[in-house]
């Protein structure tokens, strides 16, 4: 038996693809599904079954396409029940491959309601277990997802669902879905696998021996939920067409249809030289889909900006993941049209230009991340808050707004949403506000 895993870093989320004597096992594929469809066949390898472990929170899937396209069985939670042809997976209830290969539903609620864990038999012996997005490495899937009506009990049927896994040999196997840079994780996740026997001796929420304590701990700091999330369920329930074509048309500023917004995927020092007015820059990543989703309308039309020779169609892929099939084109070619800018400092001028009594400092990072170290006098204001609440009224137009994060990413991204309103923006570059807090610290020290 061989697992291959495919990490999609910007969702923080892992496909894996099990082979056992030429047939495969798909679990959770991610909507682009020809990477895993291409390992199968360069393995020489029949696939057999797609298994679902939930209907995902996080970008849509390519379970069905996937089965569609080779044959395989479709397999869902049997109280997913979503609107295409499957086989629906009850607890316990195995389901039996070929060559000594056996996969064991565990209904593991928690995440989701219909969430299931698949058990994987080799010659009847546990040896590897998909646990989605309950049981994690160092955590477990969100339970406040769904909403916070039904966010307390979930999260108390995550401590059953915990404690069935944690019940499984120690030397099985662990391969969940989400992972670290995933928002469907509770807390922050490390390593992307592990062992049942490694969780028990280092997960700490297998500490927790109570369900309202352990729900009281998942539920203590949540996290942001990106906005694009409110699709991905109701796209899984009732299915997902193919991926579109990645690659789009290139068009001229004027071409640029009236109804579109333009996204701006140059490097951030690009768009510091000059970007077309109105548009949002996110500068081209892995998690640049993400961010497109959860800052501007989904579905609108869109139009990206890149520079000459950039891959475009990563992007596009990128948005696809998350169901936005409605990418226009692409410009290559601002000319005099850029004429919207922001400026670019490092940590030793922005830190000059903190200490200034005028200063005004806008920290875009995540309720969590400044509750760990905080920058005093900054306003804060967490990036999708941007677009979802406005520019903070404190914000005065008429001096330049230092704007900061962890890296500067979210930093140039927010650069561009104050231009839109007509604020000046000077971005600390490849620094964050920890290192602006140490930096006057130890000004202050000298």
């Amino acid at each position: 038996m061989e697992i291959l895993s495919f990490r999609t870093p910007g969702l923080g989320d892992q496909t894996y693809l099990l082979t056992h004597e030429g047939k495969g096992v798909l679990v959770d594929p991610q909507r682009d599904i020809d990477r895993f469809l291409r390992a199968a066949a360069d393995r020489d390898v029949e696939l057999r079954f797609v298994l679902e472990t939930h209907l995902h929170n996080d970008y849509v899937s390519g379970g069905e396409q996937a089965a569609l396209r080779t044959g395989a069985e479709l397999v869902l939670p049997a109280a997913a029940a979503p609107a295409y042809r499957h086989t629906p997976a009850f607890h316990l209830e195995e389901i039996s491959g070929e060559d000594g290969l056996a996969i064991r539903p565990i209904h593991t609620p928690g995440h989701t309601p219909e969430h299931t864990s698949y058990l994987v038999l080799i010659d009847g012996e546990p040896t590897a277990v998909f646990s989605g997005g309950s049981l994690l490495v160092a955590s477990a899937g969100r339970p406040d997802l769904l909403g916070t009506a039904r966010a307390s009990t979930l999260a108390r049927l995550q401590y059953g669902s915990l404690r069935r896994l944690a019940a499984l040999p120690p030397q099985v196997e662990l391969f969940p879905t989400h992972g670290e840079g995933s928002f469907c994780t509770a807390s922050g996740a490390g390593r992307y696998t592990s062992t049942i026997g490694d969780e028990i001796g280092t997960n700490p929420l297998l500490a927790i021996d109570d369900a309202d304590r352990l729900a009281d701990e998942l539920l203590a700091a949540p996290m942001p939920i990106p906005a694009f999330y409110a699709y991905m369920g109701p796209a899984n329930t009732l299915g997902v067409p193919p991926m579109p074509a990645i690659e789009v048309p290139e068009l001229a500023v004027a071409d640029v249809p009236d109804d579109a917004h333009v996204v701006d995927i140059r490097p951030r020092k690009a768009q510091a030289e000059g970007f077309l007015p109105g548009s949002v820059g996110i500068e081209e990543g892995t998690d640049f889909g993400s961010w497109a989703g959860w800052l501007l309308p989904y579905g609108s039309p869109l139009v990206l900006v890149a520079e000459h020779g950039q891959d475009a169609a990563e992007a596009v892929t990128q948005l696809a993941r998350i169901g936005i099939d409605s990418v226009r084109g692409v410009v290559r070619d601002l000319g005099p049209a850029a004429t919207a800018r922001f400026e670019l400092v490092d940590l030793t001028a922005f830190v000059a230009l903190v200490e200034r009594p005028d200063a005004q400092v806008l920290d875009v990072r995540m309720p969590n991340e400044r509750a760990a170290v905080r920058l005093g006098g900054a306003v804060e204001r967490f990036l999708p808050e941007l677009v979802a609440e406005g520019v903070p009224a404190e914000l005065d137009r008429d001096r330049p707004v230092l704007v900061a994060c962890g890296s500067g990413r979210r930093a140039a991204i927010a650069a561009t949403l104050l231009a839109r309103q007509g604020y000046r923006a000077v971005v600390l570059n490849r620094a964050g506000i920890p290192d602006v807090v140490a930096a006057k610290a130890a000004r202050h020290a000298a």
